[in-house]
């Protein structure tokens, strides 16, 4: 049984606090039936104890979660039907590919006929067929993952938790994962929710994106709602690049900002109401000087294979411009940018934070190696 709006898990005014330091801040989330959901944010925002929370590993301070309509605070995690994929696979290493994935079939006393035509399933849908007798610790990284998929699901659980299960992976495999993770998701029509801190990740995977930040919900949408209409400055920044600028809504449809008033898609605002503009780096086009509605001297130049990185001062704020132009460090060059290709949002307490690249090849060193979540 769902509940009737198909919601499968519901969280109602959750928090959490470790030691005196909140975790959660009053969350609500609703996730439905045989949605590929992605808990997405940076370390310490709170997804990975959302996830023990749904999970029954953590007890939420304050709040409820609901389970197919039923409230399961009290509901050890052996007794949800909820399976979990950990970082750290947790694999029993003194067992085999078929004995680690029967495991929990044989704990429910099945005959080894039934236990022997599940676990044949399942290693065809993780392409492992062949791999019965394999011990566990003889297999690679993406091999393992795959097991312990298989043994997750081989109990048909109605939901599935991923705590960053490819974050020890390396980039091709990584993606190669991603892209079976969604394929098994879709096939088996099981609940699947998902923690990472990449957001190319979230975006490629997802059904819907829940992006956090301080303990609390940002904003709940799909990929491409997320990524193309941001609610705030730290939504913007974190989903992919964005330069964001403090602009002036002086009536609907005009906003003016970096001393020019552009046409624009919002409306809404009051008069002449402070605002966040969002320019996507990929939406803002190189044009000539006389053209331009903007001008700009280039700082730097980064060749990326397909495209050319290209930071530009614009009246001492700096913007990051994705393009096939070549252009060279010390020109001036002319930008205009679309009316739809502007963004405009409320003011919130992230702005002023980010959008201005001066800082960037600083920003880039300390996001490059970001330390796993072991507790949020």
């Amino acid at each position: 049984m769902q509940d009737n709006d198909g919601v499968l898990i519901r969280l109602e005014n959750v928090s959490k606090s470790f030691d005196g330091e909140v975790i959660l801040d009053h969350i609500d989330l609703e996730i439905k039936h045989n949605e590929f959901v992605t808990l997405l944010g940076p370390s310490g925002c709170g997804k990975t104890t959302t996830l023990r929370i749904i999970g029954g590993f953590v007890d939420a301070d304050e709040g409820h979660v609901y389970f197919e309509g039923k409230k399961i605070n009290d509901v050890p995690p052996y007794q949800r039907n909820i399976n979990t994929v950990f970082q750290r696979y947790a694999l029993f290493p003194h067992l085999n590919v078929y004995e680690n994935i029967a495991f929990g079939l044989r704990l429910k006393k099945m005959s080894d006929e039934e236990i022997r035509d599940k676990v044949k399933s399942m290693l065809a849908m993780v392409n492992l067929k062949g791999f019965e007798k394999r011990s566990v610790t003889a297999l690679s990284g993406g091999q393992q993952q795959r097991v312990a998929i298989a043994r997750a699901l081989v109990n048909e659980p109605r939901a599935l938790l991923l705590d960053e299960p490819l974050s020890a992976l390396d980039a091709k495999l990584r993606k190669d994962m991603q892209k079976e993770l969604k394929e098994i998701q879709k096939r088996t029509g099981i609940t699947f929710i998902f923690v990472t801190h990449d957001q190319e990740e979230a975006l490629s995977m997802s059904d819907k994106v829940v992006v956090m930040a301080d303990g609390r919900i940002q904003q709940i949408g799909t990929p491409v709602e997320i990524y193309n209409e941001p609610i705030n400055a730290f939504v913007a920044d974190f989903i992919g690049e964005s330069n964001i600028v403090t602009g002036i809504m002086p009536r609907d449809y005009v906003v003016t900002f970096a001393g020019h008033s552009f046409q624009c898609e919002d409306a809404g605002f009051a008069p002449n109401e402070k605002v966040d503009v969002v320019v996507r780096p990929e939406d803002i086009d190189i044009v000539p000087l006389d053209q331009a509605m903007l001008t700009g001297e280039v700082t730097s130049v980064t060749f990326k294979g397909d495209y050319y990185e290209i930071i530009v001062d614009i009246d001492h704020f700096k913007w990051m411009i994705e393009s096939t132009d070549r252009v060279n460090a010390g020109d001036i060059i002319g930008i205009s940018i679309d009316p739809y290709e502007i963004q405009v949002m409320k003011r919130s307490e992230y702005s002023d934070t980010f959008g201005d690249y001066s800082s960037f090849s600083d920003e880039m060193d300390e996001l490059s190696d970001p330390a796993p979540e072991e507790m949020e």
